[in-house]
């Protein structure tokens, strides 16, 4: 094997087992890639119809496998490969002999063969697959052996979008003042191919064209290899709040002729202190799921599918989307974030979708991540800051302040060092101590890990209730400039704390909050879809309610001085837990305990 199919070699093999490290929470992990070896068998056949899809300019497609085996058996299993040609022949850098690996990339999802009815008695069977627009040709593998020691004996035709390159999946959020939006989106097109751009405008108005930049990666920033395409981010100035505008996404090829995504529409967002209805959604945690029964549907992330499809039946009440960290679980296989931007499209494409960095985008051994774990899979945040954009001074550092209306949103990076003295301590306490209340007066502060509180099992276990040295560093933060509600992710359940300060409880209600705020609510609200979260058996005294179950957080904005909050369960979009909040200006500046500074008596 040459050199660079031993590197490559050693990257999958370093994936799978961070990956596997970590309770196999990517499932495609399971599957031991490295070990694969081809053995083709005549008398086996997979045949995938029909050829090509999304003649209409559709972004996905379900395509029938039909396939046969002379001897079945329960751990046989068919691959979706994607470029179809996946084996040794055609890897960079290995010429297909000697030791070492015969395929050289994973699939991007799988199911086995038995989910096909008597399969293990005719050794024929059909699956249906869900495909979604990925800039390359398809191709499905049927492989004995299990996901242990997979063994190649069959693979079908290749089929293929219409136009593999087409601008797919827009992503919207806010940019880096009130009345600007961006829309990012991902294409096969190179600048040096096509121009991409956004038409845009008002209902009965000639539309403009604004340019949009292109981005990529290559092999050297990420394991797990596949084409990503190109990344495209226009920027949409100069909005009137609150109005709607329509957009499209396009390429503009040499000929003149205009590759085009699908019509949208998005709301403008407030002006800063705008005193009108303002809705916002809050969850983390929710990765991936496969709607065709592959992966990890129904067995790994249950609850990803729910949320979305609950989000999107009430999308015409929500007005921005905070996604608190742990975003795809991808971990390193590019191909999942393609599958990601499409699950939510419908969410994305119409309101703005506002991420933060967690455990599973950055961490990374000698990355700069404050932790030196493994769970992004060799991703170190490149997959985030690029397929999503954040309004942040530095993409490399992952916290950043939005405005919207009556709230201002503070979001941290937990994979940084937080504490006092550093730069992102600086950040946090500028914007918490920049809002202007009696304009802004709900004040956000947001982080993937939990930096307040959570009664978690693993935190509860060594006692801290939080990660360490979290509290000590930003408890006075928030309660100097009267933070209202502190959400985080990274534990999958929801909890809710008391006004709480130094552990203790400020305020005995529990529905109902008026008056003076002597301390801020902590939620954890890391239920969005992935695997679920225990409880300590004993409740701490600050927590209110907690439930081990999928859901998101609803906050609406009423005036300056009426706020509802709702936890939903994904399953029904039912409320099992709210309360509201009715407070004055004069409310905000009272003092309470360490929020005012220390009087000094006259001399």
């Amino acid at each position: 094997m040459r050199p660079e199919g031993a590197a490559r070699l050693a990257c999958l093999l370093l994936l799978a087992a961070a990956a596997a490290g970590h309770g196999g929470v990517q499932p495609l992990s399971r599957i031991a890639i490295h070990r694969a070896r081809v053995a083709l068998d005549a008398s086996a056949a997979v045949r995938a119809s029909p050829d090509l899809l999304g003649t209409k300019g559709e972004g996905t497609a379900w395509v029938n496998v039909d396939f046969v085996i002379p001897h079945p058996s329960d751990d046989d299993w068919i691959g979706v490969f994607s470029p179809s040609n996946f084996n040794a022949s055609t890897c960079p850098g290995s010429h297909g002999s000697g030791p070492g690996p015969v395929i050289c990339s994973a699939p991007i999802k799988y199911q086995f063969t038995n989910y096909s009815s008597d399969y293990g008695k005719s050794g024929k069977g059909a699956l249906k697959f869900q495909l979604i627009n990925q800039r390359q040709d398809f191709s499905f593998a049927l492989f004995t052996g299990g996901l242990s020691n997979p063994k190649l004996i069959a693979v079908s035709n290749a089929i293929a979008f219409a136009n593999p390159k087409a601008p797919v999946y827009p992503r919207l959020a806010q940019g880096k003042s009130w009345n600007e939006m961006t829309v990012t989106w991902t294409s096969g097109y190179d600048i040096n191919e096509a121009y991409p751009f956004v038409e845009w405008g008002i209902k009965w108005s000639p539309p403009v064209r604004t340019a949009a930049g292109t981005v990529t990666f290559d092999r050297d920033s990420i394991c797990g290899w596949r084409d990503p395409g190109f990344i495209h981010t226009a920027f949409l100035t100069d909005l009137w709040p609150n109005k709607e505008y329509y957009y499209k996404i396009g390429h503009m090829l040499p000929d003149g002729s205009v590759v085009w995504g699908k019509l949208s529409s998005f709301k403008a967002p407030p002006y800063p202190g705008q005193k009108s209805l303002q809705r916002v959604v809050i969850f983390g945690d929710m990765g991936k799921a496969e709607r065709d029964g592959s992966n990890e549907y129904a067995n790994y992330q249950p609850g990803s599918l729910n949320t979305t499809d609950t989000l999107i039946k009430d999308l015409d009440n929500i007005d921005i989307v905070f996604h608190v960290g742990d975003i795809t679980y991808a971990n390193g296989y590019i191909s999942q974030w393609d599958q990601f931007t499409q699950q939510v499209e419908e969410i994305t494409s119409r309101v703005p979708y506002m991420i933060a960095s967690g455990n599973h985008e950055r961490d990374w051994p000698n990355s700069g991540s404050y932790f030196n774990g493994t769970d992004s899979g060799g991703e170190c945040g490149v997959l985030a800051e690029t397929m999503y954009y954040t309004p942040t001074e530095n993409r490399a550092n992952y916290w950043y302040s939005t405005d919207y209306g009556m709230f201002r949103f503070c979001v941290a990076d937990s994979e940084h060092d937080w504490r006092e003295g550093t730069e992102q301590y600086k950040f946090i306490e500028n914007c918490l101590a920049t809002v202007d209340r009696k304009k802004q007066p709900w004040l956000i502060f947001i982080a993937h890990r939990v930096l307040g509180y959570s009664s978690g099992f693993f935190y509860g276990r060594d006692g801290s209730f939080a990660e360490p040295m979290s509290r000590q560093s930003l408890q006075k933060l928030w309660q100097k400039y009267r933070v209202d509600l502190a959400f985080y992710g990274h534990v999958h359940n929801y909890e809710r704390t008391c006004p709480v300060y130094e552990e203790q409880c400020m305020s005995s209600e529990k529905s109902h909050y008026s008056g003076t705020m002597n301390g801020t609510i902590h939620v954890v609200v890391g239920g969005g879809g992935s695997h679920l979260s225990n409880f300590t058996i004993q409740v701490p005294a600050w927590s209110v309610y907690r439930e081990m179950d999928y859901g998101f957080v609803k906050l609406t904005a009423f005036n300056y001085s009426s706020l509802l909050y709702e936890y939903k369960r994904s399953s029904d979009g039912k409320v099992y837990d709210s309360f509201t909040m009715h407070r004055e200006y004069r409310d905000v500046l009272a003092c309470v305990k360490d929020s005012c500074p220390p009087t000094l008596k006259a001399t």
